[in-house]
């Protein structure tokens, strides 16, 4: 899907009275997901176990 028609989708599932600013972050934070899906397509991603260890690092309790 080219990210016209990415957007384009977003729009119609979006609500009508939407700010502008929420139809932003919307595809942005699809922009942010296709970017990290192409990420691990290319083999770029971070083994679970490195993610559970740093994670301990992230998390106060």
């Amino acid at each position: 899907m080219s990210t016209r028609e990415a957007v384009q989708t977003i729009l119609k599932q979006l609500p009508s009275d939407i700010s502008l600013h929420e139809v932003a972050r919307e595809i942005e934070f699809i922009a942010g997901v296709r970017e990290g899906m192409a990420e691990l397509d290319r083999g770029e991603g971070i083994p679970i176990d490195q993610v559970r260890a740093e994670l301990q690092t992230w998390v106060k309790r």
